[in-house]
């Protein structure tokens, strides 16, 4: 059955229960994606004659003539996917997938998980492909891209102290640095919206990426008040560097972050990670997530100098056709022109027209 608010506490409950949940499974994200973007979803639930719920799948449809017409759980973040308590449940909301998937037409159904799916078994590895055949009563074959992207984990001590106590003496001064420059970390919630949206906008039409709109900023911090905090560091009262946190059980995931290029050398940007380490150790989270990388990447090497370990992400495309699948990743790749454009382009103008792209690039 879908989703409706009648569940919301029943969503959440088994959420914050299952040992291999993650922040996107929330059912908050239901409501940032449809008030945002418009986009329809799909919020599947496998319930027992107790009327409680033992499965869960997060879907969001996306259909655009170019980016294509797919269901992902959930675009625009790491991790989301099934979860259940057993095999059996899994294949429930994998069957349903398909036959929604069937109804709405779509190229594919993608699921970015943290954990395998257990409802698969390998039939040929290729390169960087992985191809698995599905243990349910479709016959359909689903493709893993093999160590494309991986989750970087920090393992957090008790205090902020001895975090930094753990860092060779090179290390901590750079940390300490931006401090001595009068770099100053200023952190809080939606006052501080403004200040985050405009080094967010800069950031991203350097990397040639169009930008999120404000607006699904702010409902990422109105529907998770109490969960989302915002920081931004400042060369004297010009923000140069944001990041967004948002907590889960005992870990602080980092969904966001930004710094201004022309600022590189003042390391903004390792201030900023320091005060939301700083609070994660203090305020009793046990991990940080500093989110999702390309191995020996720089942002990779970055998050691997404060001791982030890596785990791979399983991203699961089924196409529909049986045909062969374009993956986020491969679309991506499509667009390096349009990148490089991009780039060049005024800040003020990627800043008006950005959303109406970033709606529907699922990456």
């Amino acid at each position: 059955m879908q989703y409706t608010e009648s569940y919301k506490k029943a969503w959440d409950d088994f959420v914050n229960y299952h040992p291999n949940s993650n922040l996107y499974h929330l059912s908050g994200w239901k409501n940032v994606i449809e008030k945002t973007y418009g986009h329809k979803t799909f919020y599947l639930m496998a319930i027992n004659a107790a009327n409680a719920i033992i499965g869960i799948l997060p879907l969001a449809h996306l259909k655009h003539f170019v980016f294509g017409n797919n269901l992902v759980s959930i675009p625009y973040f790491d991790m989301s996917g099934i979860l259940a308590i057993d095999e059996q449940t899994e294949k429930m909301l994998f069957s349903e997938a398909i036959k929604l998937g069937q109804k709405l037409k779509v190229d594919s159904i993608e699921l970015r998980h943290s954990t395998p799916l257990s409802l698969l078994y390998k039939i040929n590895q290729k390169d960087s492909t992985i191809t698995y055949q599905c243990n349910t009563d479709e016959d359909l074959i689903i493709h893993e891209l093999k160590d494309q992207k991986v989750r970087m984990v920090l393992q957090l001590p008790e205090t902020s102290e001895m975090l930094m106590k753990s860092f060779n003496s090179k290390f901590r001064n750079k940390i300490k640095r931006p401090i001595r420059d009068g770099l100053k970390c200023k952190t809080g919630g939606i006052e501080l919206l403004n200040d985050f949206y405009t080094v967010f906008t800069i950031n991203m039409r350097d990397l040639g990426s169009p930008v999120h709109s404000k607006d699904f900023i702010k409902n990422v911090l109105k529907e998770f008040p109490d969960k989302a905090k915002i920081g931004i560091v400042y060369k004297d009262k010009r923000p140069i560097a944001c990041i967004l946190v948002i907590g889960f059980k005992k870990m602080l995931a980092n969904p966001w972050a930004s710094s201004l290029r022309e600022f590189a050398n003042l390391r903004a940007n390792t201030l900023q990670y320091w005060t939301m380490l700083e609070f994660a150790c203090d305020n009793g989270y046990t991990c940080f997530d500093f989110g999702r990388s390309s191995p020996d990447e720089g942002t990779y090497k970055f998050k691997e100098k404060w001791g982030a370990t890596s785990t791979p992400l399983h991203w699961y495309y089924t196409s529909m056709d049986g045909g062969v699948v374009d993956t986020a990743s491969s679309k991506k790749a499509k667009f390096d022109a349009a990148i490089k454009l991009w780039q060049k382009m005024p800040v003020v103008f990627t800043k008006m027209i950005g959303p109406f792209i970033r709606k529907n690039i699922s990456l």
